[in-house]
């Protein structure tokens, strides 16, 4: 009984130093073939800051389709990686329809917190049933929250496709919530006005969605010609400058504030109409319009930085749809038709700023041409194969639709319309007589990024009783695109210091069951998995009484 009692201590003694060893080593194995749960130095970083608990609140339990339990299954594996590098990252996994009476009301309330759901079709055997999730997760910080999708839709994918780009979203979604909530000061970012830009409105959904990482001003070029050292003094407080659809020239004055706003190291995105037309003009007696070139007095500088936007149209069989009526009074009915002077463009996947993106929507873009010079230029989006360019000025009617393209026309695609420009820039004022006055005024800056896409109207929200919808939402269609994620990737890899939009970068892939094998064969593993382990009871125990009959029979 000593001897018993001494070996239940010895080996109680042994559990107890291996746990606290365990608590003091504890180390993770990541033995997946991407690394998927291996968190990137950038990621680590964001939630090293934490010294109060994060609460990350999961919207992913309860009766959900296979899909989902394999996106929650790698949520909760990601978010156990990020608990392991900070223990304040505190997780739970909640169904925000569980014990709810009015679940209309509920899902109302969170649509209003800016939570979709999506609507599944789950099919088990010959049973067909709607499901309502909300793929979402909440980071609460002290008195900050901010939402996480965790579902990323692409037009024409599969489930497996669909969850594999969600996965591969997972580890860049969270540690962007973590970074976001950590802020301390924000970085600055002036839209530009003055030159007939886009008013506020339909640039609400894009301003709204980025406050959370920066803060936004307003810079007015036409005070240059009155104090452009005050103007340009303003716009060195800020980090980048917007420019989205300006539809006036930029005077010489104004164009060399901005140009030496971009030697000073300020990053700027442009999002330029280089030709004059747009839909709404279409919808007269005639049916047409002339879509004329647009000069903005703005060639020459580009042209330094290494781009030439071009005064034409893409024309792409790769197209959106708008939306016509027929009828008259009640009984008008809305018919979307295909136009291909809105392209949808696919992303190439070949840049932290348009990897794993939706369709991107243009409207009546250029292309641009690439110069030869020391910058470095990437072109993020470009027309499909199936694509020319039309010049102007030109007539363009809306009977378009009923004419059939011409297919053997259309093989002068590939043309880029949004480019990326890095490099040390010199300036487009260069070797020449300076309009205006400024102190201190630079030839050459340092290393810098700028943006140059050939469509204004890629950050145009639509509007519906006058209030401005979610951007890249066609009202008419109610088809998403990719363009607000697009351009938040844009900004936020013009402006990140810590590497964080590289995270986009990292490929993930998910094994998943073959659905047509399951059907087919679900009789054979179904006998398999039950029959044969009965079978092989038996079998043990046959052999077990043979042969212990043979042992005490004797």
């Amino acid at each position: 009984m000593k001897k018993k009692l001494v070996s239940m201590a010895k080996a109680l003694v042994f559990v107890i130093l291996a746990n606290l060893l365990a608590h003091f080593l504890y180390a993770r194995f990541d033995l997946t073939e991407d690394k998927r749960y291996t968190l990137a130095q950038p990621a680590i970083a964001a939630v090293s800051r934490f010294e109060n608990p994060v609460i990350v609140d999961v919207l992913l339990e309860g009766n959900l389709p296979p899909e989902f339990v394999k996106l929650k299954t790698e949520t909760r594996l990601l978010l156990e990686a990020f608990a392991a590098q900070n223990e304040n990252i505190k997780f739970t996994f909640v169904d925000p329809l569980e014990g709810v009476e009015q679940i209309d009301g509920t899902i109302t309330e969170l649509q209003s917190l800016g939570l979709t759901p999506t609507r599944v079709t789950v099919s088990d055997n010959s049973k067909v049933s709607q499901e309502i999730i909300f793929p979402w997760a909440m980071v609460n910080y002290e008195n900050t929250t901010v939402r996480v999708p965790l579902l990323k839709n692409k037009q024409g994918t599969t489930t497996e496709d669909r969850v594999n780009n969600s996965v591969q979203h997972l580890e860049y979604a969270f540690a962007d919530a973590f970074a976001k909530i950590a802020l301390k000061e924000k970085k600055r970012i002036a839209v530009i006005k003055g030159n007939g830009e886009l008013g506020d409105l339909y640039l609400a959904d894009f301003l709204t969605t980025i406050r959370d990482y920066y803060n936004i001003g307003a810079i007015t070029l036409d005070s240059v010609e009155r104090n452009p050292q005050k103007v340009l003094d303003q716009l060195k407080g800020y980090d980048l400058a917007l420019i989205a659809k300006p539809t006036e020239a930029f005077s010489d004055g104004e164009k060399y504030v901005m140009d030496q706003y971009i030697m000073n190291g300020g990053k700027s995105i442009w999002l330029i109409d280089q030709v004059s037309v747009e839909l709404d003009s279409l919808f007269n007696e005639s049916g047409s319009t002339i879509a004329v070139p647009r000069d903005l007095n703005l060639n020459d500088l580009f042209f330094k930085y290494g781009v030439r936007l071009n005064p034409d149209l893409v024309n792409d069989m790769y197209f959106t749809q708008i939306v016509l009526a027929s009828g008259e009074g009640n009984a008008s009915q809305y018919e979307p038709v295909p136009w291909r002077y809105h392209p949808m463009v696919f992303s190439k996947n070949d840049h932290p700023i348009n990897n794993n993106l939706e369709a991107i929507r243009f409207q009546f873009a250029n292309s641009i041409d690439t110069l030869g010079n020391a910058n470095k230029k990437t072109i993020l989006f470009q027309s499909s194969p199936l694509s020319k360019t039309d010049g102007t000025p030109k007539s363009i009617r809306l009977d378009l639709i009923n004419t059939p393209p011409k297919k053997e026309r259309f093989n002068d695609g590939g043309k880029p319309m949004a480019v990326l420009i890095e490099g040390d820039f010199n300036s487009a004022f260069t070797n020449r007589i300076k309009p205006i006055k400024l102190a201190n005024d630079l030839e050459k800056g340092t290393a810098n990024k700028m943006l140059v896409v050939a469509d204004g109207d890629v950050i145009k929200n639509q509007l519906r009783n006058g209030r401005p919808l979610e951007l890249g939402y066609d009202k008419w269609t109610s088809n998403y695109y990719g363009n607000k994620e697009f351009l938040v990737n844009a900004m936020n890899y013009l402006l990140d210091d810590n590497g964080l939009i590289n995270i986009r970068t990292k490929k993930v892939a998910i094994p998943f069951l073959d659905e047509t094998k399951i059907s087919g064969q679900r009789t054979k593993w179904q006998l398999i998995n039950i029959g044969l382990p009965v079978a092989l009871t038996i079998i043990f125990g046959l052999l077990f009484n043979h042969f212990r009959k043979r042992k005490y029979g004797r």
